[in-house]
């Protein structure tokens, strides 16, 4: 892999096979986490998975009847 400056930061670039092990496209998010003295180990990042599983497990059901209307909130801004 190759290491290049990308503004103030530095980036690496994934090899081919890589991006293709982990089904990777471009605006994927990413983990890079250390795995040794210079060894790092590469995955998916489920981070925002797993923040909209919380949230769903938190749904609750709306009381009956209940319906959004848009301009009425936006009348009460």
């Amino acid at each position: 892999m190759h290491v290049a400056r990308w503004g103030n930061s530095l980036a690496i670039r994934l090899p081919a096979a890589v991006v293709e092990a982990l089904g990777l496209k471009e605006g994927d998010d990413i983990e890079v986490r250390i795995a040794g003295d210079r060894t790092f180990d590469i995955g998916r990042d489920h981070t925002r998975v797993a923040a909209l599983e919380t949230i769903r497990k938190l749904r609750r059901p709306l009381p009956s009847g209940w319906s959004f209307d848009r301009q009425e909130a936006n009348e009460r801004s």
